[in-house]
């Protein structure tokens, strides 16, 4: 059967389409900006045909209604990074999280979380038959390839990506038409604090250098510094608009990246409709599922990889909480240490972890003599490599206890610098030089 006929016939509004979905299934919604808004929104509207339904995501973007008061019993969120939405579902006892790094996640749906459904949303489908994933190949693809029933929202505003982005119209069960801008991310605000820290980051970079950037306004920040930079190059599990401005200017060329040499290598987009228009039928961006692109053994293979993240908190040995505020969970791994760990491996690379340093107005340090009682060390004390903040640079790797608490301290907001030199001196036996 040629591959029209096939589409016409697995066509159907998103109400026949939900009927692939069974209580009791476990199911697997499209990631971030790419959430298939317009068929969980009737799912939601239809919760009472269902019961015990598992709802797996990463972050969700927009209305996740199967999170929300009165779908007890009916939906329940598992959640791999908790947003805006799922984490009242998770302290309320709506759902759960799952701890895992981005880049294991695919791995699950094979050993630990077998798929009944895939929602997804996915381009129109070109001449040969093949739709692509677009904005979120991520874990997005692979779900799709290993669930057992799949649901697409097929939408004419969805860019067709490059890279392993593609599935066969055969390879799906269900497509619902409806076209709408996709969901777009808010430029964050810079401020004094951020443009400061992006400085101090910019100076860690080098011409040639190799990139991953997380999302938010320190990233952001740093890429204000990297103007006269030279011959950069991008891989990273995601990029916004300010990565678009750096590939335009020629700073970003992806020349001497020694993986994809002249690619931008990344796995979601989460931006404005510039970036989304920037990376339609763009051969110099290059997407690929999450464990691919953010396998620490495939980072590594990049020289003079650079990754930029941001914490919660730092202690004096230099653990990194991330993801949580005591034991109360506020997002997740994602993909945080697989790139610490795949800038260890690469030759010439390094890692930074890049805060404001204080939080609460001023009234918080996030460099700490001791983590907060019960929170996750996301980056251990052997891992970490440099701490930023808008003070300075501490170099931590390969240096002793009492040498990091001395870098840490020296880069913390004056405010609290005493009570950590206490701190210090109370624990090391001596005075700080």
């Amino acid at each position: 059967m040629k591959w029209r006929e096939l589409y016409e016939q697995r066509r159907m509004t998103a109400r026949e389409a939900i009927g692939l979905i069974h209580s009791g299934d476990r199911v697997i919604i499209g990631h971030a900006v790419g959430v298939p808004l317009a068929i969980t929104d009737v799912l939601v509207e239809h919760k009472e045909d269902y019961r015990d339904v598992e709802i797996v995501q990463m972050v969700s973007m927009g209305n996740a209604g199967f999170c929300e008061p009165g779908t007890e019993g009916h939906f329940r969120l598992n959640s791999f990074f908790l947003g805006a939405q799922s984490k009242p579902a998770v302290r309320e006892g709506r759902g759960d999280f799952t701890p895992c790094c981005f880049s294991e996640i695919p791995g699950l749906f094979d050993e630990m979380m077998p798929l009944d459904v895939a929602v997804i949303q996915v381009s129109p489908p070109d001449r040969h038959g093949y739709v692509s994933c677009g904005v979120s190949v991520d874990y997005t693809l692979p779900a799709a390839r290993k669930a057992r029933r799949v649901i697409a929202q097929v939408n004419a505003g969805m860019p067709r990506t490059w890279g392993d982005t593609c599935l066969h119209v055969s390879q799906i069960d269900s497509f619902v038409e409806i076209d709408h801008p996709v969901l777009e991310l808010g430029i964050p605000g810079i401020g004094d604090v951020e443009r400061a820290i992006g400085e101090n980051c910019a100076r860690i970079i080098r011409d040639g250098d190799t990139l991953q950037l997380g999302i938010g306004a320190i990233p952001d920040a740093v890429l204000l510094f990297l103007k006269d930079k030279k011959d950069l190059g991008i891989h990273s599990e995601m990029i916004s608009d300010g990565v678009v401005e750096l590939m335009e200017s020629g700073v970003v060329t992806n020349a001497h990246k020694t993986l994809y040499r002249g690619k931008t290598v990344v796995s979601f987009l989460m931006g404005s409709q510039r970036l989304y228009e920037f990376a339609d039928d763009n051969p110099a961006i290059a997407m690929f599922p999450v464990d691919y692109v953010n396998d620490p053994y495939v980072i590594g293979q990049n020289d003079n990889l650079v990754s930029i993240n941001s914490c919660v908190q730092v202690d004096l040995m230099g653990q990194v909480a991330s993801e949580s505020v005591g034991l109360t969970q506020i997002s997740g791994i994602g993909g945080q240490l697989d790139f610490v760990r795949g800038a260890r491996i690469s030759k010439g690379g390094r890692s930074v972890i890049a805060i404001a340093s204080t939080a609460g107005n001023g009234k918080i340090s996030k460099i700490v003599p001791f983590l907060d009682a019960g929170a996750a060390v996301t980056t251990s004390r052997t891992d970490v490599d440099y701490i930023v903040t808008e003070y300075g640079i501490a170099h931590l790797r390969g240096r002793t206890l009492r040498e990091r608490a001395q870098a840490l301290v020296a880069i913390a907001h004056p405010d609290f610098r005493e009570e950590l030199r206490q701190e210090y001196e109370k624990r090391f036996n001596c005075k700080m030089s």
